[in-house]
């Protein structure tokens, strides 16, 4: 098993920035993946960004260059850095980690953005 907590929310004005982090424990050797999704009210989870081992990324198009994922040198914290805020960047923010062919959720952190 593998636990995800994330911490960084928080209230911001437009324009601001924000660091979100996520801690990963438990049985975390063979994580080969770590994401960050959001889903705003009424919507969707989407993919935000997206980290392989190898260091590879991947943005949303909506997020890229504001955006910037990473991880920490022993692969257990996964960050975003969010740049650039805009009132639709409003939503609960998840850390999703791959690993064998399962699938681990932290429990949200809130991000609201006001105009």
């Amino acid at each position: 098993q593998v636990q995800l907590v994330e911490s960084g929310g928080g209230l911001v004005q437009a324009g601001g920035s924000l660091r979100l982090s996520c801690v990963a424990s438990g049985s975390i050797f063979g994580i080969h993946l770590m994401a960050w999704y959001r889903q705003a009210p009424g919507k969707q989870r989407e993919l935000v960004a997206v980290i392989g081992i190898n260091g590879q990324t991947n943005y949303a198009d909506s997020v890229k260059g504001r955006f910037t994922i990473a991880t920490n040198s022993a692969k257990n914290t996964v960050y975003l850095q969010m740049n650039s805020l805009k009132p639709e960047d409003t939503a609960v923010y998840y850390c999703n980690v791959l690993k064998g062919l399962g699938q681990y959720w932290g429990q949200g952190t809130q991000v609201a953005v006001s105009s």
